[in-house]
């Protein structure tokens, strides 16, 4: 593969090198994206609904509420309730009211929602290893360092 004003077909060269970094950066998600976005397909599920899985079997046996999922979203999800109902009618999360406080409705995984997130485990391995397995572990930590770094300059919080 070629640069990316290559690959872009682009004949004038990029305005400064942080948009062609930033660029870059957009190009590569969304590649992965793709790849993972074609994983899930095979498995019946959107990247979301995974990482609402892996969300909640982190969280352990107690569940969260709606607001802690999509704070902890990778991408964020418009509408977390919407998400939460279709994967409850998929079998894969039940919702509970709190008889202590009937406002907390806490999210649980189900068997089934277990069992499809386990299996993923392998699977999501394999990807992830077949997208970023060629680099050295010094390029992997430099990208997780310079990664973090970029996001540590961004405004704190999600904006609407």
């Amino acid at each position: 593969m070629g640069s990316l004003q290559d690959e872009l077909q682009q004949r004038r060269p990029f305005r400064s090198l942080e948009e062609e970094a930033a660029l870059n950066l957009m190009r590569t998600v969304s590649l992965l994206d793709e790849r993972g976005t074609e994983l899930m397909r095979q498995y019946g599920l959107t990247l979301s609904q995974y990482n609402v899985l892996r969300i909640l079997r982190g969280a352990g046996e107690a569940g969260l509420g709606r607001n802690q999922i999509g704070d902890r979203m990778i991408t964020r999800a418009p509408d977390i309730t919407r998400l939460l109902d279709r994967m409850e009618a998929a079998g894969l999360v039940h919702r509970v009211r709190s008889t202590a406080d009937r406002r907390c409705v806490p999210t649980l995984l189900t068997d089934k929602g277990r069992a499809l997130v386990d299996a993923l485990d392998g699977p999501s391995a394999a990807l992830q290893h077949a997208n970023f397995g060629h680099l050295s572990q010094g390029q992997l930590i430099t990208l997780i360092e310079t990664l973090t770094q970029i996001r540590g300059h961004l405004p704190a919080g999600r904006t609407e």
